[in-house]
């Protein structure tokens, strides 16, 4: 049986955060309904559609439509105040673990270019753009960012860490902050030692030449494992935006996506 693109509990989340339609100047046609729109936006990151190819029958709406929706959407910082309402339920259920966080990268192809993206040096140095992900210890999304394909990850570890919103826990408080941070060899700096130190973060990163890949990744594969996970929707496999802030768009709804599925994980 097929899963609903947009099911209740999602809905009920999303409608109280989106900002109040404009009033038209004339009269014209009647506003697209806002969860159809939302139900299409799903439906073009999880199956890579072109939006021009959106069937409008099974929607009731253009794909030009849902991609103002998107647009307006993202604008407003619906998806950002989504995962972090998201965030808020799994920590008061107890199921956001900072007792470690674990930070990944992964770059895709932006076939249009615009803005962040750069020469790949994985790729041929041809035009993409980069996914970073901050996790808790059991994979759930904390924080990401997108930044161009030639960006060193290294630059990406503070941002991240200083992105994560507080999250509420069961004993009442909240809490932002991981006790250990797992990284790859890109991560491995001075600089980014103290500065988790000074943030009372114990920094757990692959040094060079000293400890092995293995050793540490016991820990840092719940990162590749949601990144993973965000490569499902096959709309985040490579940038067919130009609008970097569209991209962004879809890259946190995916997150928010994959969070949902761990509150309800039988109907999304």
């Amino acid at each position: 049986m097929a899963r609903e693109l947009v099911p209740d509990a999602f809905w009920q989340r999303v409608a109280p955060l989106l900002p109040a339609p404009k009033p038209k100047k004339k009269p014209g046609r009647p506003r697209a309904d806002d969860r159809a729109a939302l139900e299409a936006i799903v439906f073009v990151l999880r199956s890579g559609i072109p939006w021009e190819m959106l069937p409008r029958k099974q929607f009731g709406l253009s794909g030009m439509t849902a991609w103002r929706r998107l647009e307006e959407w993202t604008r407003a910082g619906v998806w950002q105040e989504l995962q972090r309402r998201l965030l808020d339920e799994l920590g008061l259920r107890g199921k956001v673990d900072f007792s470690r966080a674990s930070i990944d990268s992964s770059a895709v192809r932006a076939l249009k270019k615009g803005a962040l993206t750069g020469p790949n040096p994985t790729d041929r140095a041809k035009a993409g753009s980069k996914h970073h992900l901050l996790v808790d210890a059991q994979g759930l999304p904390l924080a990401e960012s997108l930044t161009a394909a030639n960006v060193h990850d290294t630059h990406e570890l503070f941002p991240l860490l200083d992105a994560v919103p507080a999250v509420k826990t069961p004993a009442g408080g909240r809490r932002f902050r991981p006790k250990k941070a797992h990284g790859d060899k890109a991560y491995a700096s001075k600089k980014n030692r103290r500065g988790l130190r000074r943030r009372g973060i114990v920094p757990r990163i692959a040094r060079p030449g000293v400890e092995s890949k293995e050793r540490l990744g016991r820990h840092r594969w719940v990162v590749e494992r949601t990144q993973a996970w965000k490569n499902q929707f096959r709309r985040l496999r490579v940038r067919d935006e130009r609008r970097a802030d569209v991209h962004f768009g879809f890259l946190v709804l995916s997150c928010c996506v994959m969070l949902l599925r761990s509150l309800y994980p039988h109907i999304c």
